[in-house]
């Protein structure tokens, strides 16, 4: 259990990362990008944490949905990106296999 919650604060860590892109502005700002690439040595190492009990495959996948999920949620809520019905159901349908993965995945 202790491996998937790690899984899941780096799948947070990442959310930070991949928001905090935007706000280096191609890496030319020094500590938005400081900022950012502590939020990318945090995840990956909490994710390295994770997978030496958890499958890699499910690991990744999981890592990388909250990723998704997390960093489209946060683009339209904090930066005005549109929404739509069908973004929304393609996001449940990541969220759907996250969860499903959880299930097959016990560890």
């Amino acid at each position: 259990m202790m491996a998937w919650i790690i899984l899941f604060i780096a799948g947070l860590f990442e959310i930070a990362w991949a928001v905090g892109m935007k706000y280096t502005e191609g890496f030319t700002r020094l500590w938005p990008s400081v900022l950012t690439l502590s939020m990318m040595f945090v995840s990956f190492g909490l994710l390295s944490q994770a997978v030496r009990t958890l499958p890699i495959g499910t690991a990744y996948a999981v890592w990388t949905g909250i990723g998704v999920v997390g960093a489209s949620v946060c683009g339209v809520v904090m930066l005005g990106e549109t929404f739509s019905l069908a973004r929304f159901g393609f996001i449940a349908l990541i969220l759907v296999g996250i969860v499903g993965l959880k299930l097959v995945g016990q560890s």
